[in-house]
């Protein structure tokens, strides 16, 4: 093999850099969700105390918004690193190549921002269903009823249009990237907040299956993670998908089921 040139040897070391600031990234999200989530489900004195009281103030409800934003970035981080760095990889061959850095943290916060958002959503909503005692104060769901809908909802969205055309543009980080390019760090900016919607779209039902079997489940959570990276960029994952859909329509059905039996 021949010697890199200066510039296969940058875009090398570009790819190490970036590659180890997610890993990096990631790994620090993980180490608060996982002390957060063996304390929740044990005697609840040390990372998840803050969540033993009845009154949900504005320091609660920030706390809650913070875990939800770390959860999703541990969460959702792995399966967009494919996306993020071969956007890297396309601006360091770009006559932008000088300012690769401010494009890629603009790419990213971009992406970062759609999910924060989410995690707003999501702050509200358990508040909500808890106050309809609809989840537990562990927010789990309350009842087999309950949970069965939330599963049925989730596996039928799998199902969808709008599911397949969202999963297909993640899955194609070269046809994404060429169809939404814009030039400029705000262009880099607007292109992670396009992924970020696409990643949300073909997500976010899945997401909802944390509140049936407890929001900071920690086999739930791994599961939910490993599973969204494989329908991503697995070979099959467009068809893993679809086939998870009918399973999870069954295990809503089976719970509806037992609940009347």
């Amino acid at each position: 093999m021949g010697d890199r040139t200066p510039f296969e040897s940058l875009l090398l070391r570009d790819r190490w850099l970036i590659g180890g600031a997610l890993a990096v990234s990631i790994a620090l999200c993980w180490a608060w969700i996982v002390p957060m989530a063996r304390d929740m489900y044990g005697s609840m004195e040390g990372a998840s105390a803050w969540m033993m009281t009845d009154t949900w103030d504005f320091t609660h409800l920030v706390l809650l918004f913070a875990m939800w934003v770390v959860m999703m970035a541990g969460m959702m981080l792995p399966s967009a690193a494919p996306t993020l760095l071969l956007y890297a990889g396309v601006i360091r061959k770009s006559p932008e190549a000088g300012r690769a850095q401010a494009h890629v943290h603009a790419f990213a916060g971009g992406y970062l921002l759609v999910w924060t958002a989410f995690s707003l959503i999501a702050t509200v909503l358990p508040r909500v269903l808890t106050h309809l005692l609809l989840l537990s104060p562990m927010m789990e769901a309350r009842g087999r009823w309950f949970g069965g809908v939330v599963l049925i909802v989730a596996g039928l969205y799998q199902l969808t249009p709008y599911k397949r055309t969202c999963l297909e543009s993640c899955r194609s980080p070269a046809a994404f990237i060429a169809q939404h390019w814009k030039r400029g760090i705000g262009g880099g900016f607007r292109l992670g907040v396009a992924h970020g919607l696409n990643c949300l779209g073909c997500c976010w039902a899945l997401m909802l299956l944390l509140f049936v079997g407890g929001v900071m489940n920690l086999l739930w959570i791994a599961a939910l993670t490993i599973f969204v990276l494989l329908e991503k960029i697995a070979p099959y994952g467009v068809q893993g998908g679809r086939l998870s859909g009918v399973l999870i329509v069954m295990m809503g059905l089976w719970n509806l089921v037992q609940r009347h039996g």
